[in-house]
């Protein structure tokens, strides 16, 4: 306890620091004061009674990313979603087109153009976003909407479109002058927001006699500790495979001679596979939804029940097949051996070139396999949870996307605060050894 108090002293005494905190802590304030702030002419007390029964499936998730302000209908009810489509569709686009390809490799000027290009497109989803969410989620429950006329409806699309352009502006911030990375930062603060009453509400089930009381309370506390920790094993796994650099001797000093290592992430991916994952187990319900025939209402029915046995088996299955895919796109052997062959690196034992794409392939194959398979794991642990008679909201933080995203980002974080510390020579958060992050990069599109 005394360390850790020395530790916030320390991290208060780091002018720099101090003041990046209070800049995230100011602008995740605007962030949660927005997301309470309801479209004009939306009766926000009938909209929350029209809501009781419909926060589940897509939009429950969409609703735990956003930290409710998609069901309370928000100026801030799209979030930072639209971005997020807007990033990974550009990532994409880099792996298919050379031309997004050339910008990537053209250092700081191409990244300038690539986030130009991701803002428009942020604008031109949320756009086509706007009205659905309008449609769906507002207008059609009674007496919420006191006057739906045209003007109405385009000063809420334009509304929409202005908060979440807003919101990738908080996001930049807090990138740039706070701690962190930013969008990840409001999709973690947005599912945090939904803990407390999910808590709660479990608490309230289990006192209430009906649940096994408190001992079972305590019981699923400990689960969920276990589960965390298994999710940071998985974010932070690496293989290390060591890499040796030839000697160099220049006048009367030598370069290289060193051993140093490639660390392979167990889970390259990220959460990358359950969101491609996530999209395609919807689009039976919501092809079905936009038809309305009922021929298919028995495969729709099965694949609609997020917690039974043949929607989580198609969806771990859906995930180990996308871990695989997007390791495959992401991870470059040939590239990483061609890097190491021009700076003079080997691979004890293995023939520089061709031989070492080969070995770090089989490597990352190899690794890869229990990654996936842990991940699947992960991802439907919130249907084990709920077998357990768990309640919904608190079973979706056994598992899935967002206690990936929570993990990743406190560890990122966490590391940015320790790399503070350490730069002026005090102790980090863990004296015993150094908190490891994942890319902020993989982030922004994992979410």
């Amino acid at each position: 306890m005394k360390n850790f108090i020395n530790t916030l002293k320390n991290i208060w005494k780091i002018d720099e620091l101090r003041t990046r905190i209070l800049n995230t802590l100011g602008f995740v304030l605007i962030y949660r004061l927005g997301s309470y702030v309801v479209l004009p002419g939306v009766n926000s007390d009938a909209l929350e009674a029209a809501n009781q029964a419909s926060d589940s499936g897509l939009i429950g998730l969409i609703n735990i990313f956003a930290g409710g302000a998609f069901s309370r209908a928000s100026i801030f009810g799209l979030g930072i979603m639209p971005y997020i489509s807007a990033s990974i569709v550009i990532q994409l686009l880099g792996m298919a087109l050379p031309y997004f390809r050339k910008m990537q490799m053209e250092g700081e000027s191409g990244r300038k153009k690539i986030n130009q290009i991701t803002r428009f497109l942020t604008v031109a989803i949320t756009a086509a976003q706007a009205p659905g969410y309008i449609a769906t989620q507002i207008t059609n429950k009674a007496g919420v909407v006191i006057d739906p006329s045209g003007f109405w409806w385009f000063q809420s699309v334009l509304i929409l479109i202005t908060g979440t352009m807003f919101v990738m502006w908080i996001g930049e911030k807090i990138t740039d002058k706070g701690i962190g990375n930013g969008i990840s930062l409001l999709i973690m603060i947005g599912i945090i927001a939904r803990l407390p009453f999910a808590f709660i509400s479990e608490f309230g089930s289990r006192v209430s006699g009906e649940g096994g009381g408190l001992i079972m309370m305590l019981i699923e506390i400990v689960l969920l500790l276990l589960v965390i920790v298994g999710s940071i094993m998985l974010v932070q796994g690496t293989r290390k495979i060591p890499v040796q650099y030839a000697k160099k001797i220049v006048g009367n000093k030598q370069y290289g001679g060193v051993r140093q290592y490639i660390p392979l992430k167990v889970n390259a991916a990220g959460v990358m596979p359950i969101i491609f994952a996530q999209a395609i187990m919807f689009i039976p319900l919501t092809i079905a939804q936009a038809v309305g025939s009922d021929n298919i209402t028995g495969f729709v029915s099965t694949f609609s029940n997020h917690y039974g046995f043949w929607y989580n088996l198609v969806f771990a299955a859906l995930i180990i097949i996308f871990t695989y895919f997007y390791t495959a796109i992401t991870v470059n052997p040939n590239q990483m051996a061609e890097d190491m062959k021009r700076n003079g690196g080997f691979i004890p034992g293995i023939q520089p070139g061709k031989k070492t794409a080969e070995f770090i392939d089989a490597v990352m194959s190899r690794i890869t396999f229990p990654g996936s398979l842990f991940l699947a794991l992960i991802a439907i642990l919130p249907a084990f949870a709920v077998k357990l008679d768990i309640t919904q909201e608190f079973a979706q933080f056994y598992g899935g996307t967002s206690l990936l995203i929570l993990v990743g980002v406190v560890l990122d974080t966490l590391q940015q605060i320790e790399s503070h510390l350490l730069m002026r020579h005090y102790d980090g958060l863990m004296k015993s050894g150094r908190i490891q992050g994942r890319s902020s990069v993989g982030m922004t599109a994992n979410a």
